[in-house]
C-alpha cells in the first residue's frame, strides 16, 4: 500500500473477507478480537490487503477460566518514520489450547511461538520445529500459566520478605502480628503438596482466582477532577446573608450599627521615658529686695493699713 494502514482499514478488509472482527478498546495500539478459527486468515488479509507486513511479536496471556488470549503485534511502515501498527488477539479454551502456526507467513512468529508454547503449554499446529527454545532439558511445568507452583519459594525463604508472617520473618511470640501471608506463588499448604489418602485433588486454579483482583474501570473525562475543583472555596471578600445582611423589610433606624470587633492582640500602652541627660528644672529665687517688699505688706495688711500708707523709710 502507499499509505498508512488505519484501523477502519483493517476492520473493512477483515469484514469483507467474512471474518467476524471486533475493535476491543486498549490503553495501546488499536487491538483487533479475531474468532480462533479465523487466526490465520486474518493475519494473511492483513498482511497483503492492508499493508501490516513487519511482524514484531507474539505472546500470550493466562486468563484462568477464560482460557488463554494469544496476541501478535503488526505494524506498517510508510511514508519515512511514519508506522501504523495493531494488536490481534484471539482467544482459545484452557482444557484444549491449540492455535495453527503463522510461521508460514511471518518467519519471525517462529521463535516466539516456541517460547509461547513451553511457557504456556500452548500447540500452535503445523510449526516446524516446536521444540523448547530457553527452558533446561527436562524441566516439567509451563512457569508462565498461573496454576504453576514455584517450590523454589516453599523450599527455601523468599529474599524479598519483609512483613511479618513472611518466610522467616516470624513475629515475636506473644506480640501482636499482622495475618500471616504468603511470598508470590507460594500456594496454600491445603491446595498443594502431600494430601492423607483419598482426599480429592484440589483445583489447581483456585489459589490464582483468590489472588486475582478485577480491572479498574476506566473513568471518563467528566469525572476526573480533583477534590479543589469539586469543592469551590468562597471568595476572600464575600458577605454571610445569615448574619451581615438585613431583611429588605427592615426600617433604616432599626438596623443595629455594626459591632466594631476589637483586634485580638491588641498592643499595650508604651511607657513614655524620659532620656537618660535630661535636666531637672532650675529653682528660680527672688531678689532680696522684693522678699522685703512683699513682708512689710504682710504687716501692713495686719495692723490695718494699705501698703500705699507706709512711711518710707527714713
Amino acid at each position: 500500500m502507499s499509505t498508512g494502514a488505519g484501523v477502519s482499514d483493517a476492520l473493512n478488509a477483515l469484514t469483507t473477507a467474512g471474518i467476524e472482527a471486533v475493535a476491543a478498546d486498549s490503553f495501546g495500539p488499536t487491538t483487533i478480537d479475531v474468532p480462533a478459527a479465523a487466526w490465520v486468515a486474518a493475519h494473511e488479509v492483513l498482511r497483503d490487503g492492508v499493508g501490516f507486513t513487519f511482524f514484531d511479536f507474539l505472546s500470550a496471556s493466562d486468563e484462568l477460566t477464560d482460557g488463554f488470549r494469544i496476541v501478535t503485534h503488526l505494524a506498517d511502515f510508510w511514508g519515512g518514520a511514519h508506522v501504523d501498527h495493531v494488536l490481534v488477539r484471539t482467544l482459545i479454551p484452557r482444557d484444549n489450547p491449540r492455535l495453527p502456526t503463522l510461521s508460514d507467513l511471518y518467519a519471525g512468529a517462529n521463535w516466539h511461538e516456541r517460547e509461547t508454547h513451553e511457557m504456556f503449554g500452548i500447540t500452535f499446529d503445523g510449526h516446524p520445529n516446536l521444540v523448547p527454545l530457553l527452558l533446561p532439558d527436562g524441566f516439567e511445568g509451563n512457569p508462565l500459566r498461573k496454576e504453576f507452583i514455584l517450590a523454589a519459594r516453599v523450599a527455601k525463604p523468599w529474599p524479598g520478605a519483609k512483613e511479618p508472617g513472611e518466610s522467616d520473618h516470624a513475629p515475636t511470640p506473644g506480640a501482636p502480628s499482622r495475618r500471616r501471608t504468603l511470598p508470590p506463588g507460594v500456594p496454600d499448604p491445603d491446595s498443594w503438596g502431600p494430601r492423607p489418602p483419598g482426599t480429592p485433588d484440589p483445583d489447581p486454579l483456585a489459589p490464582a482466582r483468590a489472588a486475582a483482583t478485577p480491572a479498574r474501570p476506566r473513568r471518563a473525562a467528566a469525572d476526573r477532577r480533583t477534590r479543589k475543583s469539586a469543592e469551590p472555596t468562597p471568595p476572600a471578600n464575600a458577605v454571610s446573608p445569615a448574619t451581615d445582611v438585613p431583611p429588605a423589610d427592615t426600617p433604616a433606624d432599626a438596623v443595629p450599627p455594626p459591632a466594631v470587633t476589637p483586634p485580638a492582640n491588641p498592643a499595650p500602652p508604651t511607657d513614655v521615658t524620659p532620656p537618660v541627660n535630661a535636666v531637672p528644672p532650675t529653682a528660680v529665687t527672688p531678689p532680696v529686695d522684693a522678699v522685703s517688699d512683699a513682708e512689710n505688706a504682710s504687716d501692713a495688711d495686719a495692723d490695718g493699713a494699705s501698703p500705699g500708707d507706709a512711711v518710707p523709710p527714713a
